[in-house]
């Protein structure tokens, strides 16, 4: 960093959004889905140095980079979805014929037998204060709650385990290949976790020290969901796969000096408010202020009321109300939670004296007044009540006491946000169901998946036990849930099961049909057992919106499912009782939730645990020892891992017959110097689209539908649809991932007039297959544009959503406006990034999208230029080239940064 920027940085108040600055973290984290691009872009990178007479052994991570493998875990056996000889899609131990799932759970592991236990360690008995079961849960798996001494995993954790690295064998080994040839690298295998319950259980440093030297921990990394470690007092955000490769090959984020908004927090929450409705409440309010683009740092008396996995899941929602990053500073809350997970004494008292000697360590008592903030907004913890977000975009919120008048407003208004524009004599449609020998009903608004998932709540542990607890009196209670709704429960980390399982809650939420599935990302992206043949259906039949209920961080129309078409946020406790009362079309303070034996009504409120409850049980179950253990099982890997078997060779051996890993066409034309910027003539518009297009439409990450233009590929490489495993796991071959482009089956296209993945070819008129048209396009040398309208790329910030567009032969997107974490990516992959002037948009210009369009670039391209954009129909108006500063000006000139720093190397 140069003493200009230094200076610009303690200027803030006159420099803020004005100026940039180069900033280095400390570290990278990557997660397997948008981790793997990333690797391959790092062994295609060292092809195209040895081929411009470079080194490809210079071409290795500069910083520590630690890759967590936990998104392409798929569900396929649960309690309600055991698939029949599962097939694992793929990979050489399934051709081999030597997969096959687990046909018995390991033998138990005794006691270690000390003399000082005080409870059963059999896994009939749950110990002490754990109370009695009923008779029909037998034979689960517990912890000895005293000498912690766990026995083997749920049975269908290891079914799904030993799947998931069949069909992922590929990918492992290339992970393992990586691992052993580049520096730096370290890959976190299966089965051990969510990346960021990792990063927060084992990776935080909190504070580094190298060479005697302190200096804050930082964290960069390619999911939008780092902002989680926030809560932990470590700076981290989600930049992508592009900017991840360069932060590390050691050149720096370059970002606009950030407004930094102090949120102050007062007060505390009612009983009946959980953190996640803490976040919802905050994401509304913090979107609606409009906090894009800036930093948020959270200060108040209320801060020290809440706990750090609080504070992390607040910040964990940060992508959400739409700021880079959310800050919780270092205090004595967070000193205490580190001592408590296992951080040694002595490196604590050296953090605490080097962040109060910075200043960067927050005073609970610091009577001084509140920091300097470029804005001040305030929020009453009192005032957020129990809350769903929904049906469509995290940032809806609905009171939970709102939720059934406000699901009829949604079946009512006209299709959008919020509605699905249902006639109202269609709104009161019942269909009988048969499912395991008994009828049931569906109508609008039943819920038929319900999934305690790992991305908010992973580390929480006072939701998960507050979902445990409501699990046991529902079922002391005789209530149920009914058999056709797809649940499930994937924690973050194995410490989730470590202290659902001493606590005695587990085997109540498995009875409800809440079983471990296993350790990753699964239903919020679509890796789900498909719905039952009788409520698909139905749900066909009445034209029905049922309703997903997830407590986690992403809830587009068609992500978990295609055919579900309402999906709600909740916290794991609402959750469960969603799942028990079957649907969202109910007012939980005056319907009950079902009867008990004697037929008396049982009510939300009769089985709500108390907030002394939990935390008591938090208090005894969630202990040291816990932590130890599971960051020595992280150590040591796992079987099937460290038996794997990869290749150590300086370039990665492509396997040309692969449908996993492929070395990607980004550098096929690469040229030692970047050639002079070129006119864009004559593009046609490969899609005209709206507002609020997100990163899913454009490169969707969960299953790929039977008749796409990537399953064609598939298929005509010999897999079956069995086979065909998901987009996110097929992102180490950029020949499915651009058939995969604008894939998704919500996608509205303008030309079309409906939601479908397709558009229009126009110089044929064919209606086509994205990519199809693409296809055609560039066969016949025509550059392809995008028309699109307001928030153009919102949501994760995955990078295949502009390497996808580049790859169809798009040069431009033309937009209101962007999220920023997608601009960055299009810059970095080599498309202009051009808005119109404001107030203007394609329909105000009178343009439908059918003309051709030409623009060229200034040969002193600058930041902000306004550049003149002429169509064949003679029409002439202006827009602005949305580059930032001058280092995304000097990327675009490259073709992008992957160009850019392949040059630096040869």
């Amino acid at each position: 960093m140069k003493k200009e920027d230094v200076m610009n940085i303690l200027d803030w108040k006159t420099k803020q959004s004005n100026v940039e600055v180069p900033f280095f973290p400390a570290r990278v984290l990557l997660q397997d889905f948008t981790g793997i691009p990333a690797m391959v872009d790092f062994a295609a990178m060292r092809e195209a140095v040895k081929i411009l007479g470079g080194d490809p052994k210079k071409v290795h991570p500069a910083c520590p980079t630690d890759l967590t493998v936990d998104h392409s875990l798929q569900i396929d056996f649960s309690k309600c979805a055991i698939q029949n000889a599962p097939n694992p899609g793929g990979g050489d131990l399934q051709k081999a014929g030597k997969l096959s799932p687990l046909r018995a759970q390991p033998k138990k592991l005794p006691c270690r037998g000390q003399t000082t236990c005080r409870g059963s360690c059999d896994s009939g008995e749950l110990g002490r204060n754990s109370g009695k079961l009923s008779s029909q849960i037998e034979n689960t798996p517990i912890l000895c709650p005293f000498h912690l001494q766990p026995v083997p995993e749920p049975e269908t954790v290891l079914k799904n385990q030993e799947v998931e690295f069949g069909r992922n064998r590929e990918r492992l080994q290339f992970f393992k290949w990586s691992s052993r040839v580049f520096k730096n690298v370290a890959v976190i295998p299966p089965g051990t976790g969510m990346a960021h319950q990792v990063n927060l259980e084992y990776l935080s440093r909190v504070v580094f020290e190298e060479d005697d030297l302190l200096f804050p921990d930082s964290v960069v990394g390619t999911d939008s969901h780092i902002t989680m470690v926030n809560g932990l007092g470590i700076l981290g955000w989600g930049v992508g796969g592009i900017e991840t490769e360069a932060v590390m090959l050691g050149l720096p984020v370059s970002l606009t000096l950030p407004e930094v908004v102090g949120c102050e927090l007062t007060g505390s929450s009612n009983p009946f408010v959980t953190s996640i409705d803490v976040v919802l409440g905050i994401t509304k309010h913090l979107r609606q202020v409009g906090v894009a683009g800036k930093f948020v740092e959270f200060f108040g008396s209320g801060v020290s009321q809440l706990s750090i996995v609080d504070r992390t899941t607040i910040a964990n929602m940060c992508p959400e109300y739409g700021a880079v990053l959310s800050f919780f500073p270092v205090d004595n809350v967070t000193l205490k939670h580190l001592e408590h997970t296992g951080f040694d004494k002595a490196k604590l008292e050296s953090m605490e004296t080097y962040l109060k000697a910075v200043k960067l360590f927050r005073h609970d008592q610091d009577n001084s007044g509140e920091p300097a903030y470029s804005q001040v907004i305030r929020i009453q913890l009192n005032s957020i009540v129990a809350s769903v977000s929904g049906p469509k975009r995290p940032q809806d919120r609905v009171a939970v006491t709102d939720m059934k008048r406000d699901f009829q407003a949604c079946l009512n208004e006209k299709v959008g946000f919020k509605g699905f524009q249902i006639a109202a004599e269609k709104q009161k449609e019942n269909v009988s169901i048969h499912y395991g020998g008994s009828e049931y009903q569906l109508s609008h608004g039943s819920v038929v998946m319900a999934a305690v998932t790992s991305c908010t709540n992973n580390c929480n542990p006072s939701v998960m036990l507050a979902a445990g607890l409501l699990a046991k009196k529902a079922v002391d209670a005789g209530l149920q849930v009914k058999p056709y709704i797809r649940t499930s429960l994937s924690p973050g980390s194995g410490m989730v099961t470590h202290y659902l399982s001493s606590s005695g809650v587990l085997p109540y939420l498995s009875q409800l049909g809440f079983e471990i599935v296993g350790y990753g990302c699964s239903t919020c992206v679509g890796n789900t057992a498909p719905l039952s043949e009788a409520v698909l259906n139905a749900v066909k039949q009445g034209d029905l919106v049922t309703c997903g209920v997830l407590s986690g961080n992403k809830n587009f129309e068609g992500r978990l499912c295609d055919c579900v078409r309402a999906n709600y946020l909740a916290s794991p406790p609402l959750v469960v009782a969603y799942a028990i009362a079957g649907t969202v079309n109910i007012d939980f303070q005056t319907e009950p939730l079902g009867t008990d034996a004697a037929g008396k009504n049982i009510y939300l409120q009769d089985i709500w645990p108390s907030r002394e409850e939990v935390h008591q049980m938090e208090e005894e179950r969630v202990i040291l020892s816990m932590f130890k253990a599971l960051k020595e099982k992280m150590e040591m890997g796992n079987k099937r891992w460290n038996s794997l078997e990869a290749p150590d060779s300086v370039l990665f051996p492509w396997d040309l017959k692969s449908t996993y890993i492929r070395c990607p066409s980004f550098f096929d034309k690469l040229t030692k110097e970047p050639v002079a910027l070129q006119p864009i003539e004559n593009a046609h518009v490969l899609l005209y689209l709206g507002d609020s297009v997100t990163t899913d439409h454009i490169s969707p990450a969960g299953s790929i539908a039977r008749s796409s233009a990537a399953a064609k590929y598939l298929t005509n490489r010999g897999l079956t649809p069995r086979e065909f495993n998901s987009y996110g796991a097929r992102r180490g071959n950029d020949a499915v991932m651009t058939r995969g482009t604008f894939a998704n089956i919500k996608l509205f296209n303008k030309f079309l007039g409906k939601p479908a993945p397709k558009t229009i070819h126009f110089p044929s008129g064919q209606t086509l297959d994205v990519s199809e048209a693409a296809e055609l396009y560039q066969k016949e040398g025509v550059p392809l544009i995008i028309l699109a309208g307001k928030k153009y790329g919102s949501g994760n910030s995955r990078d295949w959503a502009a390497k996808g567009p580049y790859l169809l032969g798009v040069k431009a997107v033309l937009a209101e406006s962007y999220e920023k974490i997608h601009k960055d990516h299009l810059i970095g992959i080599g498309i202009a990034p051009l808005q119109f002037l404001p107030g203007e948009n394609a329909d105000s210009l009178g343009l439908s999208g059918r003309e051709t369009f030409s623009l060229a670039f200034p040969e002193e391209l600058s930041p902000g230029v306004t550049l003149t954009i002429k169509t064949n129909t003679g029409k002439v108006f202006s827009a602005i080239a949305s580059f930032e500063n001058d280092v995304e000006v000097t990327l675009y000139k490259h073709g992008g940064l992957l160009n850019f720093v392949a040059r630096k190397f040869s």
